[in-house]
């Protein structure tokens, strides 16, 4: 989640025009013959798309519908291509599907953003859905690089996807302000309701990590139908600094007195963040005092108290922390209030074992509220983390990642698609309270 962190086909340029409906701006980046999108053999479905990390050199990632994933140019891939055609590990042939892609722009705050509408030709499930996609807290562009609308559409979801303001092909200045945000995610879902032209019968969001708490703030601003949450929060970012420090220091085998004590300095640490600095320094100074000799104090990080806690007292008492970046975040922002204010069916899935965005207090704020009637469907994935990615847990504690857990895919694209096909791998689902009957 990290708020504020460090947080096209293949063949010839006449078969690419035949198959997409697209501008030139928009053709995909070819790799050995073959581009980014969807490749199938029938049942089964694989994307690829950009698998570059910062400023590394470019690579192409796959991902199949079932979880499985990595870089085309690794020794190990289980994809290869070969002039334009996927083949699996098993020899299966895999061949690019065709979807209708249209480039579109639209004016939020200011700024012309620019998105993109992606239409499988197909419809797969009983209805024809919409999904406006709310990218999380990354600088980077979304259009031609995130591997989600691919999957969706892959499984008949229509997809809006955009750039960020400030990235990519996006005017603006990049922001972590919520307000600004949610107004943009809400300006896209106009844009895609006009460029579909009524081409869809249920129109909703996703939103992963950070575009949990955008999501939700959009669809109060529009008609939205449906709103799918990925590994995201119904806390306040300043909760989720302390539900990460709290996390870490049980992991660290500290106990509930420790966990006390720590909670003094997090709320400490969220005053300053939340004032920007401007009330709660000499308490936090105060505190760093008294458990100075405390052996949690040192191995602490969460969201921001780290950078906080060893930040001088001339930098903090200046307005700022080594580490840390503001961006605009509101920390106090509401989340329970914008999903209580909702009537529309939601489904939240949550990585049990999430250490950026701890969710176990996400769980438990949405059962209430399932308890209170609300439309809500909850799926909680065992031995995931953020990103629902699946992992090792090694002796020194460190985290080996391995890939997508099985169900996930299917799971968002089949509640977007109004069915259900359970099981889903191995998540635990409490359905919403309509549904249960």
């Amino acid at each position: 989640m990290c708020p504020s962190l460090k947080t096209a086909c293949c063949g010839s340029v006449t078969m690419m025009l035949v198959m997409f409906l697209v501008s030139c701006s928009t053709l995909q980046q070819d790799v050995k013959g073959c581009s980014f999108g969807v490749y199938s053999n029938g049942p089964k479905k694989i994307v690829l798309s950009d698998g570059t990390r910062g400023d590394g050199p470019p690579q192409t990632a796959y991902t199949f519908i079932d979880g499985r994933r990595g870089n085309l140019d690794a020794q190990a891939a289980e994809v290869k291509c070969e002039s334009g055609v996927i083949y699996d590990s098993a020899f299966q042939r895999y061949q690019q599907v065709a979807l209708n892609e249209q480039d579109v722009t639209f004016e939020s705050n200011g700024s012309t953003l620019f998105g993109r509408l992606i239409t499988p030709q197909n419809p797969l499930g009983p209805t024809n859905p919409l999904a406006i996609f709310v990218h999380g807290s990354e600088r980077t562009p979304t259009v031609g690089h995130s591997r989600y609308p691919w999957i969706l559409a892959a499984q008949g979801v229509s997809v809006f996807v955009y750039d960020k303001r400030g990235t990519g092909n996006s005017e603006g200045s990049y922001t972590q302000d919520f307000q600004i945000l949610g107004n943009d995610a809400a300006a896209a879902f106009r844009a895609a309701k006009r460029a579909a032209d009524g081409n869809y019968d249920r129109i909703g969001f996703f939103g992963g990590s950070q575009g949990g708490w955008v999501a939700p703030l959009a669809a109060t601003k529009v008609e939205a139908e449906f709103l799918v949450v990925g590994f995201g929060l119904i806390l306040s970012p300043a909760e989720e600094d302390a539900e990460q420090v709290f996390e870490e220091m049980r992991r660290m085998g500290f106990g509930s007195l420790d966990i006390a004590k720590a909670k003094q300095i997090t709320d400490a640490t969220g005053e300053v963040v939340a004032s920007h600095f401007s009330t709660g320094v000499d308490q936090l100074l105060q505190l760093r005092n008294q458990f100075g000799n405390e052996v949690w104090l040192k191995r602490i990080e969460g969201e921001y108290t780290g950078s906080l806690i060893r930040a001088s007292e001339q930098d903090l008492n200046e307005g700022h922390a080594p580490g840390f970046e503001d961006d605009n975040v509101d920390w106090r922002y509401d989340a329970a209030a914008v999903i209580k204010s909702l009537s529309i069916p939601q489904l939240w899935v949550i990585a049990e074992n999430d250490r950026a965005a701890p969710g176990q207090l996400t769980y438990d704020r949405l059962r209430e509220m399932q308890k209170n009637e609300m439309p809500i469907t909850t799926a909680l994935f065992p031995n995931t983390d953020h990103g629902m990615i699946e992992f090792i847990e090694l002796p020194d504690g460190k985290r080996q990642y391995t890939r997508f857990t099985e169900g996930y895919f299917r799971l968002i694209a089949d509640n977007m698609n109004s069915k259900t096909a359970a099981p889903y791998g191995s998540a635990q689902i409490v359905f919403a309270p309509k549904e249960r009957q």
